[in-house]
């Protein structure tokens, strides 16, 4: 039924398409009858799916990735779909549009996407406003990142007021230095400015209620650029990593070369990260001793690309793209098809 649904919905811009879906969505979650509906349809409960992290019980281990949720907007319909939790964001402290449209393609040769949509948010007050009004009980993840036209000098002046903001309405944090839709934003990944943002949080961390931080890398990087990672992780005390953001590599895809030049520059998730991302868990898995959790996130479309990822040392899973192309049923398929294995 989805499969035709989605070639309709793929005739409309892409972004045009998602804010309708979503709010379509939400209006039917007003109707009592309806979401109690999607909850019988959506929701498994089964206690060999559940996960628990960090002192925090997950109801199983499917997550939505940062990105489809920007504002916290649609927290309340999206938990009726059977997420184990939802990461929100990322969400900067001041309101910021984001680049310029179009900034959202689809490349359904590959069953990928690329998007250069730039943080374009509401701003933490707003994001945290919504979380204290929402109704249904799910685990929210806060990922935090600076505006476009902060220098990066000045960065964890806005990764603070991010945190400090959502920090009384989020289950965990995660930091976002790996988007390659920020000018210069990555160049927070080095060593040096890297480690001094982590400790920073940490520090106001164990002023709090000491908070999981997670740390969302990219999957261009080296193993020595790994190395320096887990070696951050350790020496920050951070919880974990999320592992992967997206990619700015453009191998081996099947869309034509002149499609994708034309779509320009952006970030590729989807289907032809899954390999690299598995890469990069399995590396962090074996030279962590296993002693770093990773929320494994690129090319998750079934529950066999799931049971991959918690193989290959991952304790969660997130889907976005995945979602897009295998539409709501999508957590309910992994679930099921991870109590049967």
């Amino acid at each position: 039924m989805y499969a035709l649904v989605r070639k309709v919905l793929f005739v409309i811009d892409a972004e045009k398409v998602h804010h309708w879906v979503m709010k379509c969505l939400s209006f039917a979650y007003r109707i009592s009858f309806i979401r109690g509906l999607l909850k019988t349809l959506f929701v498994i409960k089964d206690p060999s799916l559940e996960r628990t992290l960090w002192g925090i019980t997950f109801p199983n281990p499917v997550g939505l990735a940062a990105g489809f949720d920007k504002d916290a907007k649609y927290t309340d319909p999206l938990a009726c779909l059977g997420f184990g939790f939802i990461e929100i964001g990322t969400v900067t402290p001041r309101p910021q549009p984001g680049n310029s449209k179009p900034r959202l393609f689809r490349l359904p040769a590959d069953k990928a996407l690329i998007n250069r949509m730039g943080f374009n948010n509401d701003g933490a007050t707003e994001a945290a406003k919504r979380l204290r009004n929402r109704k249904e009980h799910i685990i929210i993840g806060g990922n935090i990142g600076k505006n476009k036209d902060t220098l990066n000098e000045k960065a964890g002046d806005d990764y603070e007021k991010g945190f400090c903001e959502l920090y009384e309405v989020v289950d965990y944090f995660v930091v976002n230095v790996s988007s390659p839709n920020t000018p210069g934003l990555r160049e927070l990944q080095d060593k040096e400015p890297l480690t001094q943002l982590l400790n920073r949080l940490q520090a106001i961390n164990k002023q709090l209620r000491n908070k999981p931080i997670l740390l969302k890398i990219a999957p261009d990087l080296t193993n020595e650029q790994l190395d320096d990672i887990i070696e951050i992780i350790r020496s920050t005390k951070l919880a974990g990593i999320v592992a992967t953001n997206t990619t700015i590599s453009r191998e081996n895809l099947s869309t034509p070369a002149d499609n994708i030049s034309a779509v320009g520059a952006g970030g590729l998730s989807g289907a032809p990260l899954k390999q690299r991302s598995t890469e990069i868990i399995k590396y962090i898995h074996a030279n962590s001793n296993g002693a770093i959790p990773v929320i494994a996130s690129g090319g998750i479309f079934t529950a066999a690309d799931a049971a991959e990822k918690l193989n290959a040392g991952a304790s969660l899973v997130q889907v976005y793209t995945g979602f897009i192309y295998e539409g709501p049923g999508i957590a309910k398929k992994i679930c099921k098809g991870l109590i049967s294995k």
